[in-house]
């Protein structure tokens, strides 16, 4: 407690605890800091509360669904297969309560002081915290800031009743009928995929040519194939205009080469990209904070505002809106606040997207890599080849590698198959030490394994496949 209105004094303030906070003060206090977080909300942020861990609790529940329907392949059926969605919810919420607990418990576990409250600078080295109950005041040699994003409300289409964000969408109770998607990236494939699972019929109204528009197209195919297996209308170069609701449903009028449409669900869910956490009571105006014209705040590569003891990381500064990456620019932060020599380098930044099948990248594409002026080779190796892929059912899928042509080190990978999520790991891990195409191809892969697709893709490259024909 304060007496009177004297500030208390503490070595580095960490505003937000979602991944790049609590990540930020558990390193910072490992490193002898004396650290005080603060968060108005849940620990953990929006990637535990209200993005990846709930995201990905209902898909994995999406996927239970599906193989007890689609498991007569193996000799197995299943009758009356049926969906209990509130208790779907509730495993998704008890995941979330277990991993939000963890984080409270490393926090107290590494001597962090948590405020629940929001925070607001008086000037360049002091802070007041409050809530309803108490207002103390805060004297910091350093600061990081880490306040994440928010979904982007566009005007025509205001988040409330039968139109939802990403957080209504996830805490739906019962599974819904239809569902328009207004944004075909990570966020809406997703979540649009899950519930077309469930039953849902959905439709995704893209403004580009592809949804993941992101990855390369040979990816996203295959996705947008399993995605129409599943009776998703995907409408792509369209144009989202207007949408009129009522108690029962929601109505989108949209254009496709000039051609007026329209189409009618139960819920509507737009997911159009996030908006930085800058604005409002915070007071970055107030101290001089400097932010581009989209509100994201400049850093250097320590992640050093333009004060020299307050840092940003996260979403909102610029880059991807990933979670590992706010982790990462994190540990950075409180390495540099501590004497260390840590530099950001994005060079191995792996993007995830957890659609059927999930589709990954790390490093250089193709295109990328010849743009920055390499001579590149590369190659792809397919699942169907692989005997675990096809024994698990799931033979749709690559890695692709792709590499320097003269000395074969790796400069970037796409897997897009089961499992890419995790076998992205290798490919990054040869990026960031350099490997060549010859360390992976002589890295023994146990058999039958998915992770040997890897090995057989840089064999692939090299020109002498096993489990392949070059041609």
């Amino acid at each position: 407690m304060v007496v009177g209105d004297a500030s208390l004094d503490i070595d580095t303030l960490v505003i937000g605890a979602g991944p790049g906070g609590y990540v930020a003060a558990i390193r910072a206090a490992q490193l002898g800091q004396q650290v005080l977080i603060v968060d108005k909300s849940e620990l953990g942020g929006v990637c535990l509360n209200r993005g990846c861990i709930p995201s990905k609790a209902l898909i994995s529940a999406a996927h239970a669904f599906e193989n007890a329907k689609h498991a007569d392949q193996f000799g197995v059926t299943a009758e009356n297969v049926k969906v209990d969605f509130a208790k779907t919810q509730e495993f998704k919420n008890g995941v979330v309560k277990k991993m939000t607990g963890g984080v409270s418990a490393l926090l107290k576990g590494n001597k962090v002081e948590v405020f629940n409250g929001e925070c607001m600078f008086i000037n360049e080295n002091e802070a007041r915290v409050f809530n309803d109950h108490e207002s103390p005041r805060y004297r910091f040699k350093n600061a990081i800031i880490a306040t994440g994003s928010r979904p982007i409300e566009l005007k025509p289409f205001p988040f409330g009743g039968r139109i939802l964000s990403s957080t209504e969408a996830l805490n739906l109770q019962e599974v819904p009928a239809s569902m328009i998607v207004i944004g075909g990236g990570y966020i809406g494939a997703e979540l649009g995929q899950m519930y077309s699972k469930f039953g849902t019929k959905v439709t995704i109204i893209e403004g580009m040519d592809t949804v993941l528009p992101g990855f390369d197209k040979d990816m996203t195919n295959l996705v947008a194939k399993n995605m129409k297996k599943t009776g998703i209308e995907i409408v792509t170069n369209a144009k989202a205009e207007s949408a009129e609701q009522t108690d029962k449903d929601v109505t989108v009028k949209y254009s496709v080469n000039g051609e007026s449409k329209e189409v009618t669900a139960e819920y509507l869910l737009v997911t159009v990209g996030r908006r930085p956490n800058t604005d409002g009571e915070l007071g970055l105006d107030l101290i001089g904070v400097e932010t581009d014209e989209r509100g994201f705040v400049k850093v250097d590569n320590q992640g050093r505002t333009n004060h020299k003891h307050i840092f940003a990381i996260g979403d909102i500064v610029a880059g991807l809106a990933l979670a590992h990456k706010a982790s990462y620019e994190g540990k950075v932060a409180a390495e540099a606040i501590a004497g260390m020599p840590s530099v950001v380098d994005y060079k191995v930044m792996p993007a995830v997207v957890f659609t059927d099948p999930e589709c990954s990248s790390v490093g250089y594409t193709e295109k990328e890599a010849k743009e920055k002026g390499y001579k590149v080779k590369s190659g792809k190796f397919s699942y169907a080849g692989n005997g675990r892929a096809v024994s698990l059912g799931h033979p749709e899928g690559f890695v692709k590698l792709v590499a320097e042509e003269d000395t074969g080190i790796v400069l970037g990978g796409q897997i897009v198959g089961l499992e890419a999520s995790n076998l992205i790991a290798e490919i990054g891990l040869a990026i960031e030490m350099g490997a060549t195409l010859e360390d992976i191809a002589l890295t023994i892969h146990a058999h039958p394994t998915l992770g040997e697709i890897v090995m057989e893709a840089s064999e692939v490259v090299l020109g002498h496949p096993i489990h392949t024909m070059v041609r």
